[in-house]
């Protein structure tokens, strides 16, 4: 790549047409000038002006880099404005956490994406490790943990808690559940439905409960918003945060079951250390922070 230095300077000199005034403009000797114009016909591999007394020509390979280095100040300046401008509603914000929270959340972003054309929004859903590791790596900006990550390289922001259910159909008897029950109507089972069973049903079916890779599994869904869709149908029982079952369309379809122990999920809002948030990121952390209050 050619020299950004001294293709600055060389473009000078073809605009002023004058050492002297190149090198008082760029706060250089005139030797200093000469010395840059060299190393750049160096580079080149042909010289790039022919001189006529206290004059000069630009050669044809002289016209060629002025171009180059005039488009390099273009892209220069275009990038300077642009992060000099820290617009709310203009550039991309990629978000990731549970498929329940998205369901919250999403209808929440849509006015802000309809009044900014210029904004686009990624939301991706995702288990706790694979979030974790897209904040790290740079592929998203904000993440929605269930508990803190305690990472050095990361922020974090408690934001509340949701309530962890068992979700049974509308017109399952309202009597106290037992794990017997459980089993006969199957496990609706479904990417984060493991880590639910241990934390939700060992502590209320401790004698009974061996394990989720122990469970009947009756169905899996890996689509958030299809999950309790079995459940509505009179189909098995699934495990959801609350945010996953208010949002159902069916909801009036589903029962949550009262168990003498209740569990809750924490949100925990990340971000990498250190980085500064633009605004739009800082409006979309305000959003988030609204959804989740409501869970509370």
């Amino acid at each position: 790549m050619l020299n950004a230095t001294w293709l600055e300077t060389f473009t000078t000199l073809c605009e002023t047409g004058h050492f002297t005034r190149t090198a008082r403009l760029l706060n250089m000797t005139q030797p200093g000038v000469s010395q840059h114009l060299r190393k750049l016909e160096e580079q080149i591999g042909q010289p790039l002006i022919a001189r006529h007394g206290r004059t000069f020509a630009v050669t044809g390979a002289g016209e060629a880099v002025l171009a180059l280095g005039r488009a390099r100040r273009a892209e220069e300046k275009l990038l300077r404005d642009v992060i000099g401008i820290d617009d709310p509603d203009s550039g991309g914000v990629h978000v990731a956490c549970s498929g329940s929270f998205a369901t919250l959340l999403y209808p929440q972003l849509l006015p802000w994406m309809q009044s900014a054309p210029k904004l686009a929004i990624h939301l991706e859903a995702g288990p706790n490790r694979a979030i974790q590791e897209g904040v790290l790596d740079g592929r998203f900006d904000l993440g929605i943990l269930s508990d803190d990550p305690a990472h050095a390289r990361l922020d974090a922001r408690y934001l509340g808690r949701e309530e962890l259910c068992l979700v049974l159909p509308a017109d399952a008897p309202d009597v106290p559940i037992t794990f017997a029950d459980l089993e006969a109507r199957g496990f609706v089972a479904h990417p984060d439905g493991n880590a639910y069973a241990d934390d939700l049903l060992q502590v209320n079916f401790p004698n009974e409960y061996s394990g989720a890779d122990r469970l009947r599994v009756r169905a899996y869904v890996n689509q958030i918003g299809q999950i309790p869709a079995p459940v509505a149908h009179s189909v098995g029982y699934t495990l959801l945060p609350r945010s996953g079952i208010d949002s159902y369309a069916r909801r009036g379809d589903l029962r949550i079951a009262d168990l003498p122990e209740r569990r809750w999920l924490d949100l925990w809002m990340v971000a990498r250390r250190g980085r500064p948030a633009s605004a739009r990121l800082t409006r979309m952390m305000e959003i988030i922070a609204q959804v989740a209050a409501g869970l509370s």
